[in-house]
C-alpha cells in the first residue's frame, strides 16, 4: 500500500496509523497527527480502490452503502500491512492508534469489528457502522474516540450512535464529541481528541 512513515521523538508513544477520507491520500492527515500527538511516529496510508480516480480504502455500492466482500478484503489487507510495516519500520505493532476521517475511520472501525487486538485505540471522525450482525471482538476497555456533527448530511445522529453502542457492547471505552458542525472536520473536534488523546495516552 501507498505509505508514508514518519518516526517520532517519543519512543513510548503508539504509532499514528493515520487513514484519509474519500479522495484524500497518505499525507491528509499528517496536520491532524501534529495538532494531537506531534512527538508520535506516524503511517499514513493510501487507500487501494480509485472510484472516479478518488482513493478509498474499500469499494462502496452507493452513498452509505458498502461492498461487505471487498471491506472484509480490504480490512484483513491493511491488518496484514501493518503486520509488515511493523517489521520494516521497527515499531510495536500492539500499539498502534488509528486516526480515520470519514472512509478511513470507516476502516479503522472494521480493523477492530475484524481483528481482535488490531489497534490499541482509535479516533473515528465522522465514522459509519462499518458491518451489522457480526460479533465484535472483545475490545477489554480499548479507548475510542468519536467525533461526530450533529449536521452532518451524510452519516445520520442515529447511525453514529448505533456505532458507539456496538463498540461499548464489545466493552471498549467509548468518548463522544457532537459538534454543531457537518461531515468536514472542525478545531474543536481535533483539540477535544488531543485532550482525549493526552488522557489515555500520555504517561
Amino acid at each position: 500500500m501507498k505509505h508514508i512513515f514518519i518516526e517520532g521523538k517519543d519512543k513510548h508513544a503508539p504509532t499514528l496509523l493515520l487513514l484519509h477520507g474519500t479522495g484524500g491520500n497518505e499525507k491528509d492527515l499528517l496536520p491532524i497527527a501534529e495538532m494531537i500527538a506531534p512527538d508520535a511516529s506516524v503511517l499514513g496510508v493510501k487507500g487501494n480502490v480509485s472510484e472516479n480516480g478518488m482513493p478509498r480504502f474499500f469499494r462502496r455500492i452507493s452513498e452509505g452503502v458498502f461492498d461487505e466482500e471487498d471491506l472484509i478484503f480490504r480490512t484483513n489487507e491493511l491488518n496484514e500491512f501493518l503486520e509488515d510495516s511493523a517489521k520494516k519500520y521497527q515499531f510495536d505493532r500492539e500499539q498502534v492508534l488509528a486516526i480515520g476521517y470519514s472512509n478511513g475511520a470507516n476502516i479503522a472501525a472494521s480493523l477492530m469489528y475484524h481483528h481482535k487486538n488490531a489497534l490499541q485505540g482509535a479516533i473515528l471522525l465522522h465514522a459509519m457502522v462499518p458491518r451489522r450482525k457480526v460479533e465484535i471482538p472483545n475490545l477489554d476497555g480499548t479507548p475510542i474516540f468519536i467525533g461526530a456533527g450533529v449536521n452532518d448530511p451524510i452519516i445520520p445522529i442515529e447511525e453514529t450512535k448505533e456505532l458507539a453502542e456496538a463498540l461499548r457492547n464489545a466493552h471498549a471505552n467509548i468518548t463522544e464529541h457532537w459538534g454543531q458542525a457537518g461531515h468536514q472536520l472542525t478545531r474543536e473536534e481535533i483539540e477535544q481528541a488531543k485532550t482525549w488523546y493526552e488522557k489515555n495516552f500520555k504517561s
